[in-house]
């Protein structure tokens, strides 16, 4: 999220189609900046993952949940701008310039390929190398050819989710479909691409292939564009020139009718089950074999005795806002820690006052005993086990001396973090204000 921030920063969005420079070297900003694309994003997603990985083998655990994350946007923003996002640009206007040579070679072919593919030109931001093309030959020549062919695009995706409001049984979909399709008839097919057909595939499969013989029918009638503005039914006028109502023009008008009516009608043969049809990709529940229950979860035991508080009550910000990750508070009535699960003790921090845990299914538990506890540097701690064990649930990881610990003037309330809760759909805390050792304490929903 930080990664795709950057790229789109006010500050950064002001200073498109300019060259700046970073420690000397030069930084080259398309025209369009990054508003609008998101291979950028994507790729610098996917080195930052490489980078990540890494970080965590080569910094110590004690410091890895907070210098990682630090050092990976320190390294991978800068070639985000330097080399990721100036090589997407150029692949954009590459697209352009094929393109063109396809054009000059047939427009069917052109129409063809810019219609079935339109759609996912727009979703990458690829479109973009296209536009300044249409723009160019509008002020040269008066006319545009090339995004022309791709403006009744809309209708195949409009007449595909007509379909699926008819076909789907679920009122949710069918309340989704109906603005979409206003929408889609006026040219803004983002809510029936993100919202119907892309999460079910094949709908969005057909509208390509719809689209594709919708850019077809207006290659072969010479389509013309000689107004770059609005799409679905304002592009419409825009195809009327000063010969008036010629083929031209007619072709969008043909184009357009023939999206509507094959989206409509390929979408008919087109079989989705209704757990498809309503947008969920959940599982039938067996209840006689687990293995198959809606979701699956992990259940923590609580490492402590005492009183449950909530995360956004304690004093450390970094705990209260939750940058840690999701989690529980808790007032100890005894000083002893025990395993909340099966796993690994990843991290002992020197001073004992916190430790991490990996359980056996990967999910990462952080334990942090006391607020500032870390200035005692290990007085009034005992451990009973060291960094890098195998532990098991209920076994005794530590025991501190809550008496001094307080009278030196301490807060003893102990966060127990999920500290990797970005990896799972939720972290839910038991519905109680006092708990045991070994008591479940949190649900982590996989």
């Amino acid at each position: 999220m930080a990664i795709g921030a950057s790229l789109v920063y006010p500050t950064i969005v002001g200073t498109a189609g300019k060259t700046l420079e970073f420690m000397g070297i030069p930084v080259v900003m398309p025209a369009s900046g990054y508003t609008s694309s998101v291979i950028p994003i994507i790729l610098s997603i996917y080195f930052a993952s490489y980078v990540e990985k890494l970080l965590k083998k080569i910094i110590p655990d004690v410091i890895k949940t907070f210098i990682v994350p630090l050092f990976t946007l320190l390294l991978v923003i800068p070639v985000t701008f330097l080399a990721i996002g100036p090589v997407a640009t150029y692949a954009s206007n590459g697209l352009g310039h094929v393109t063109m040579s396809i054009y000059n070679l047939s427009p069917v072919l052109a129409g063809i390929f810019i219609g079935g593919f339109w759609q996912i030109f727009v979703m990458f931001g690829l479109h973009w190398g296209l536009v300044p093309i249409a723009i160019n030959n509008v002020s040269v020549l008066g006319y545009d050819t090339i995004v022309a062919v791709s403006c009744a695009v809309c209708f195949a995706q409009t007449g595909v989710v007509i379909a699926i409001a008819l076909k789907a049984k679920n009122k949710k979909l069918k309340s989704l479909c109906i603005p979409a399709i206003i929408s889609g008839i006026f040219g803004v097919t983002e809510p029936a691409i993100y919202g119907i057909t892309l999460p079910r595939k094949k709908p969005f499969v057909l509208s390509c292939i719809v689209g594709a013989v919708t850019g077809g029918i207006l290659g072969f009638c010479g389509s013309r564009l000689y107004v770059v503005g609005g799409m679905g039914v304002f592009a419409i006028p825009a195809f009327m020139g000063e010969n008036g109502f010629d083929m031209a023009f007619f072709g969008m008008i043909i184009a357009s009718i023939a999206g509507i009516v094959l989206g409509f009608l390929g979408m008919l043969f087109v079989k989705l089950d209704d757990n498809d049809m309503t947008g969920s990709a959940s599982k039938k529940y067996d209840s006689s074999n687990n293995e198959n229950t809606l979701v699956k979860q992990e259940v923590l035991a609580s490492p402590l005795k005492g009183n449950i508080k909530e995360l956004s009550n304690v004093e450390d910000e970094a705990f209260a806002c939750g940058a840690l990750g999701k989690g529980i508070a808790i007032e100890p009535l005894e000083g002893k820690i025990v395993s909340p699960a099966n796993g690994v003790l990843t991290t002992f921090f020197p001073t004992f006052h916190a430790m991490g845990i990996t359980t056996d299914n990967g999910v990462e538990v952080l334990i942090h005993v006391g607020m500032d506890t870390v200035k005692l540097d290990g007085k009034y701690f005992t451990p009973k086990t060291k960094q890098g064990d195998k532990v098991s649930k209920g076994q005794v990881l530590l025991e501190f001396d809550m008496d001094n610990i307080r009278k030196e003037g301490y807060s003893l309330i102990t966060p127990v973090i999920i500290t990797n809760s970005d990896n799972y759909l939720d972290v839910v805390e038991e519905d109680k204000k006092n708990i045991n050792f070994n008591e479940d304490l949190l649900t982590v929903i996989v």
